[in-house]
């Protein structure tokens, strides 16, 4: 948690004000280079044209109106959507040909649009200057003294349910309401669809990799309004995974490739195993693409024979990174990075990085970090990584300490499943430090071991499941002959209500200790509890909460405990808004007395993107320090927790 939050009371004209962060990966970018005239920004066009003109040969301008008969506005609004003669009507075709193509395609879309909604007995009808479509000789010619006349007339016809259900073939005896077909109710054409496909996928995860819908027909009855549903499968004999081959790859191991699948130690058939080895790989970084093709026939022996099908992505890497903060100032980091380094996947990462600049004109006062990781995953079974970490860091967080540290860690982290995982490993560290109690150095070894539980159904933007995680650090200290242990645990959960979960309740709590040393001054100030800031209480700076002395001075704690809540609400697919309230304290004393509880409310705007939402949240203190700060504002990519 020490490095969750903040705290101080010193150097006010840093305190006041706002917290906001930019970062940049810009070095090199192909986005920049080839968009020479258009700016973008998270697929946000800022300034310039969004996409290249492209040139009309032989340009024919028409004007098209549509009727939706008794539509609601909700299907006249995805009818005018789906209609392309609508919604590029400012934009003229090539030719008078190019008109009828146009109005055939939108008469498939339009279908299509009433299938979707159960209106099975909806017709539509396109015509253009006057003559249907279908009337229409191969090459028309039009009148081009004004804009072509086009309509769309479109009678919705009533909304079908659902009539009778039947499971054919080996899927015989399967329950329709399992597959959301029950007799009289929504009978969409995308119900049905997915029905399909979930009885496909059901019937595979019994390990039936040859399964396959043999029939899926839909009758509608237009005298009672309804359809009638029969879907038949085969399933096929069940089968391991058998002998499985790798493709494409140039720089890495084939039979690593294999060995981190995991799908070569011959399990049952499972198209969930298959994705996750699918992802498996696609996250170790060195691959650009990644597929697992399926054979169409079972083995001499009867199992499913496989291959791995990859391209090889950049190898070498490098970047920058940009942030800014009118209470800490300026911040600049860069990185260098190799993912394929002995030909197995294993990683180094150079990095370094200086902030604080422009907070005051001492450059001895900004804070410098640098450091090295290797990474080995896979090792020494495809269940483990090994990761080794060389780290320097001169810090000095708004003056509450000043700290020079280099610190030497190694260790592994082991899958036990799908969502829980291990860590384990050894650290030594050397601290000079300068705070409340004076300039005091440590030696440190410390023997970290964690537990992790991922049941969250997306990392980025969570909307059901939970996270929890708990960790020790037992550690000696070898100046002062002193042994202490922190312990620290976390559970977040999530909550989404209605079909698409557009409100989505988040609540985190976390709390810690640390036992053992008799003076909290033979703690190391970096080890010691804060609390405040972005990925802590809102509304305070940066290990602003802790426990102070007579003399203002910061200590850190031995103890904290901090909860948060939002609602996350979507306003619409892209927008979201956040109410949030974050509760924090930190104590002396190995468990929190709670005397000093600190509070933070506000509100956040989320922008959903392909990488996880963008977060820029304001929030204030609520119980704010005297000559504390007043106000923060945090961005960042992902949610808060």
């Amino acid at each position: 948690m020490q490095n969750v939050s903040s705290g101080r009371k010193k150097m006010n004209y840093r305190r006041t004000g706002s917290v906001a962060a930019i970062a940049a990966a810009l070095l090199c970018s192909p986005a920049l280079i080839e968009s020479a005239y258009a700016f973008k920004l998270f697929g946000i066009t800022l300034f310039g044209d969004d996409e290249d003109k492209v040139e009309v040969i032989d340009p024919v301008r028409y004007d098209a109106t549509l009727e939706a008969g008794d539509a609601d506005k909700k299907l006249k609004d995805r009818l005018e959507t789906a209609a392309s003669l609508i919604a590029d009507k400012d934009e003229p075709v090539s030719g008078d040909l190019g008109i009828v193509i146009k109005a055939r395609e939108d008469r498939d879309r339009l279908v299509a649009v009433l299938y979707e909604e159960a209106r099975y007995g909806g017709v539509v009808r396109i015509s253009v200057a006057g003559t249907d479509i279908d009337a229409l000789p191969p090459n028309p010619t039009f009148d081009h003294s004004s804009p072509v006349p086009v309509t769309v007339q479109i009678e919705p016809g009533p909304v079908f349910k659902l009539g009778s259900v039947r499971f054919d073939k080996d899927a015989t005896g399967r329950n329709p309401a399992d597959y959301d077909l029950e007799p009289g109710g929504e009978a969409g054409s995308r119900v049905i669809l997915k029905a399909g496909e979930k009885l496909l996928v059901d019937v595979k995860a019994e390990g039936r990799p040859l399964a396959k819908l043999t029939e899926r027909r839909v009758t509608a009855d237009h005298r009672t309004n309804t359809v009638d549903v029969v879907l038949g499968a085969i399933s096929g004999p069940i089968a391991p995974f058998g002998m499985v081959t790798v493709k494409g790859s140039r720089t890495v191991d084939p039979a690593f490739i294999k060995r981190y699948s995991r799908l070569d130690k011959g399990g049952r058939y499972s198209p969930v195993q298959l994705k996750k080895a699918n992802d498996r790989l696609r996250e170790l970084g060195v691959f650009s693409s990644v597929t697992i093709q399926e054979s169409d026939a079972l083995a001499p022996d009867g199992s499913l024979p496989l291959m791995i099908e990859v391209s090889d992505g950049k190898q070498r890497y490098f970047g920058f990174g940009a942030e800014y903060s009118s209470l800490d100032g300026a911040g600049l980091s860069g990185y260098w990075g190799h993912r394929n380094l002995f030909g197995q996947a294993e990683s180094l990462r150079v990095e370094g990085k200086v902030s604080g600049i422009g907070a005051t004109t001492d450059v001895t006062t900004f804070d410098y970090s640098a450091g090295i990781v290797f990474t080995k995953p896979g090792f020494p079974v495809p269940e483990a990584t090994f990761e080794s970490r060389l780290e320097a860091k001169s810090e000095n967080p708004d003056d509450i300490y000043d700290a020079q540290s280099i610190a030497y860690s190694a260790g592994f982290s082991y899958e036990l499943n799908d969502t829980d995982k291990l860590t384990a490993g050894g650290e030594v560290a050397y601290i000079l430090a300068d705070d409340a109690f004076g300039k005091n150095e440590y030696l440190t070894f410390s023997v970290p071991v964690g537990f992790e539980r991922d049941a969250r159904d997306n990392k980025l933007d969570p909307t059901e499941g939970y996270r929890a995680t708990l960790s020790a650090k037992p550690s000696y200290e070898f100046f002062n002959q002193s042994i202490f242990s922190s312990f620290e645990g976390s559970i977040s959960g999530y909550l989404g209500l209605g079909a698409e979960d557009r409100v989505v309740f988040a609540g985190k709590l976390s709390a810690g200790t640390l036992v053992g040393a008799d003076e909290l001054q033979d703690i190391p100030a970096t080890r010691r509890f804060y609390a405040g800031g972005g990925g802590s209480v809102r509304g305070y700076s940066y290990r602003e909460i802790s426990p102070y002395n007579g003399d203002d001075e910061a200590l850190g704690g031995r103890s904290y405990t901090v909860a948060s809540f939002e609602m996350r609400v979507k306003v619409s697919d892209s927008i979201g808004i956040v109410p949030f309230l974050d509760v924090g304290t930190v104590s002396t004393e190995i468990v929190p007395d709670f005397s000093d509880i600190r509070a933070g409310a506000g509100i956040g705007l989320r922008y959903a993107t392909p990488f996880g939402p963008i977060r820029l949240d304001v929030a204030l203190p609520l119980r704010r320090y005297d000559d504390g700060s007043q106000y923060g504002i945090y961005a960042g990519i992902g949610q808060a927790f």
